[in-house]
């Protein structure tokens, strides 16, 4: 679950420490407090959106961090699976911004933030208010039925995806095979022209490197000669060897009385050794150093041919022999055109049949699950005041395949009775989306691994008894599942296990955000401030004491802000 919440100099919140409880955490605050800058934090630190908007920008940095407790087994190993180890049951993530530069950590390491959306896709299940829109798109609702129905259709996907890259790599093979006799010879003219070019040049592996070295010494060939012939001048018997052999003669008579200048007297005879060693290398070097300009001219002119080759084929003689082979079997192809055309048909028609078949059994997992789904839906939506609701899933087959097989599903509903059934996207208010989304969310809950749910203004567009219903359905998710919710009414307040209360204020001339835990007092204080607004009289305060009572009665347990 989420345990703490750290933000620092997040639009108008300097810094906030919030520790979080087990089951229904409920912000409120009136409008404009600052609810949405907390939930932008979590989903900065999550990686779901950039700083921008949110960093202060007369701070040096901008924190946001989260500490999550793992205490679910299958959690631990998925994030295992990622590489991310769980330190004394805890996963920390935090990203800063600072001087421009945005740095994502888990546990301290800095990751990529690509690792902490991966994370938080294993920690946390944000429901933004754009999330009942979603509904209004048909793709969504196949997302969420193959969300539903779990492990079996993962794999089953996962076997259908490898068919379906090979069937799209096969059939894309197949169009660009189709030539017809004219462009066929004529890109077998062409191929056979660069085969052969490259054929002709009988290119040796390394040889460009051989004769870049040999084309640099016959090009300085004269200047190097001239060098050579200076140093073995001024080092044989006319210079540095006569020298040395004069000192060595004026030692030899007295090296035997002192044993240091012994040592100094045979230092010089490995030198006069050396030299002697020097000058006949660098005399053979000499009569051997070839200047011959035919032999620099066949050089360069074979170096241009392999530069040539180079710009058409590759950089490298490797590059351009593997170009050659390729084209050689691209010639043997198109020389065995009806074969070889007739064997890409075979493999398509082969592996379009095992993609039918891969397809109908995603269909057969789906329908299965759909029933499962449908009747948990229609109940949690009969639980949130759709009382005589019909709910149903619309399969329809597509003509072509697509990554997700060949289903679309389409959710259809009726609300009122003697009403047929129709797509939600066609009938659905902006509040019967947000309670259509909370019965979907309530059933997914428990398929999923994720411990913590964010519900931000679930509330949307509903009232009076409704609310009191969505209220109840949080509640009860809140008993398996950590659910944090943004709200502005009271029956959802009332229901808190842990209560926070986010308020603006003016310090020191400057708008600030803060947020801190409710005592039981104050979190009916809280809920006639809602039902009363800007007046609260004794008779909103005893409705607000009143619905804090009930909601505690509807639970069968007392809340975690309760005093002893």
């Amino acid at each position: 679950m989420l345990a703490n919440i750290h933000v620092k100099n997040m639009a108008l919140i300097k810094e906030a420490d919030i520790s979080l409880g087990k089951g229904l955490n409920i912000l409120s605050g009136e409008t404009g407090a600052g609810k949405s800058i907390l939930l932008g934090s979590i989903a900065v630190a999550l990686g779901l959106q950039n700083f921008k908007g949110f960093a202060r920008e007369d701070a040096d940095y901008a924190l946001s961090e989260l500490v999550f407790v793992i205490e679910n087994e299958e959690q631990r190993q998925a994030l295992l699976e990622l590489e991310i180890p769980v330190e004394d049951g805890e996963v920390i993530i935090s990203r800063r911004l600072s001087k421009g530069r945005t740095t994502s950590k888990i546990n301290g390491e800095t990751v990529p933030v690509s690792m902490v959306r991966k994370a938080g896709t294993l920690l946390i299940d944000i429901h933004g208010q754009h999330e009942n829109q979603s509904l209004l798109h048909i793709r969504k609702h196949l997302e969420l039925l193959d969300d539903f129905a779990g492990e079996k259709l993962t794999l089953a996907k996962e076997n259908y995806k490898t068919c379906y890259q090979e069937y799209g790599e096969l059939k894309k093979e197949l169009q660009q095979a189709q030539l017809d006799n004219a462009t066929r010879a004529k890109e077998m003219d062409f191929l056979s022209f660069e085969i052969g070019e490259i054929e002709e040049a009988a290119l040796q592996k390394g040889e460009d490197e051989a004769l870049e070295d040999d084309y640099k010494r016959l090009a300085n060939g004269k200047e190097i000669l001239e060098s050579v012939l200076e140093a073995h001048q001024l080092c044989a018997s006319d210079g540095a060897s006569e020298a040395i052999g004069r000192a060595l003669r004026s030692l030899a008579s007295v090296s035997e009385y002192d044993l240091d200048l012994k040592a100094l007297y045979n230092q010089l005879m490995d030198v006069d050794s050396l030299l002697n060693d020097f000058n006949r290398e660098i005399s053979g070097y000499a009569d051997e150093l070839d200047v011959d300009e035919e032999t620099l001219k066949k050089t360069e002119e074979r170096l241009d041919l392999i530069n040539h080759l180079k710009t058409k084929y590759g950089d490298t003689i490797e590059k351009i022999q593997a170009y050659c082979e390729e084209k050689k079997q691209r010639f043997a192809v198109l020389e065995n055109y009806e074969g070889y055309l007739a064997e890409r048909k075979s493999r398509f028609a082969a592996c379009k049949k095992q993609l039918q078949k891969e397809a109908e059994n995603l269909t057969v997992i789906r329908k299965e699950a759909a029933q499962r789904f449908t009747e948990q839906v229609k109940q949690a939506l009969m639980d949130l005041n759709f009382l005589d609701v019909q709910f149903e899933l619309d399969f329809r087959l597509l003509e072509d395949y697509m990554l997700s097989g060949q289903d679309e599903v389409c959710f259809m509903i009726s609300t009122n009775p003697g009403q047929p059934l129709r797509p939600v996207q066609d009938t659905a208010s902006g509040g019967e989306l947000s309670r259509i989304m909370l019965a979907v969310k309530s059933v997914m809950a428990d398929q999923e691994k994720v411990e913590t749910l964010i519900f931000d203004e679930i509330d949307s567009g509903i009232s009076g008894r409704t609310a009191q219903m969505v209220s109840e359905k949080l509640a009860l998710i809140a008993g398996n599942h950590q659910v944090i919710c943004i709200t502005h009414l009271a029956q959802i307040a009332a229901m808190a296990d842990v209560h926070f209360m986010i308020e603006k204020k003016v310090i020191e001339n400057e708008t600030q955000t803060s947020i801190r835990q409710l005592d039981e007092k104050e979190s009916i204080d809280e809920l006639a401030r809602i039902l009363g607004g800007a007046k609260i009289t004794q008779m909103v305060l005893d409705s607000a004491k009143e619905m804090r009572q009930l909601a505690k009665n509807a639970r069968g347990h007392g809340f975690q802000n309760e005093p002893e």
